[in-house]
């Protein structure tokens, strides 16, 4: 049986002449393999030296967890439960098992007063893979500045109210982060997390 070939997960068998010989086979990762390495890469080039955005990989390569800095004005909550601005947020990044069929969770390490953080943020209403992780970022980061906000299906009612009220000072911040300098302020290498 010249040729006859038989597959067993990641090892092939072959018979030769009476003769098995095993070898190891190059299986090509998954799509999701594939979708996190893209990912890496393209935040590796789009915010190396970015001024305002800091992106630490959290674990191994290709990371699924990123910690993303933001120097970006922001809302908080003082004890009077008034809004005042903070100049840094740290979000965290986790992309599940079905990323990218399903989005990514972020977390805001401390309360942001806007109408789409609470216990998470609100990435997107509608999510398509084809989003890529970097534009989810920036997103973000016009969503701080109060750039970009959604009233109509908010988490945080009260900062959906206060954003009527005050549409008039809206945006707090003007900061283009679609604009990045050359100077390396970010380590995108694997940190244990």
């Amino acid at each position: 049986m010249l040729g006859r070939l038989w597959w067993m997960h990641n090892i092939r068998l072959q018979r030769i002449a009476g003769h098995e010989e095993v070898s190891e086979l190059t299986v090509s990762p998954s799509p999701r393999l594939k979708r996190l390495e893209s990912d890496y890469q393209a935040l590796r080039q789009k915010f190396d030296g970015h001024p305002n955005i800091t992106v630490v990989a959290l674990g191994v390569t290709p990371p699924e967890k990123y910690q993303v800095t933001y120097k970006l004005p922001s809302l908080r909550l003082d004890p009077a439960n008034r809004p005042i601005v903070s100049n840094v947020t740290v979000v965290l990044f986790e992309l599940g098992i079905n990323y990218p069929r399903e989005k990514p969770h972020a977390v805001a390490f401390e309360p942001v007063f806007h109408p789409n953080f609470g216990d998470y943020v609100c990435i997107a209403d509608f999510w398509s893979p084809a989003q890529s992780l970097a534009d989810i970022i920036l997103e973000v980061g016009e969503m701080l500045q109060w750039q970009k906000y959604n009233i109509q299906s908010p988490l945080n009612a009260p900062a959906a109210d206060w954003a009527v009220k005050h549409r008039s000072e809206l945006p707090i911040g003007a900061i283009d982060i679609y604009r990045s300098s050359a100077t390396p302020k970010i380590s995108l290498k694997p940190q244990k997390g």
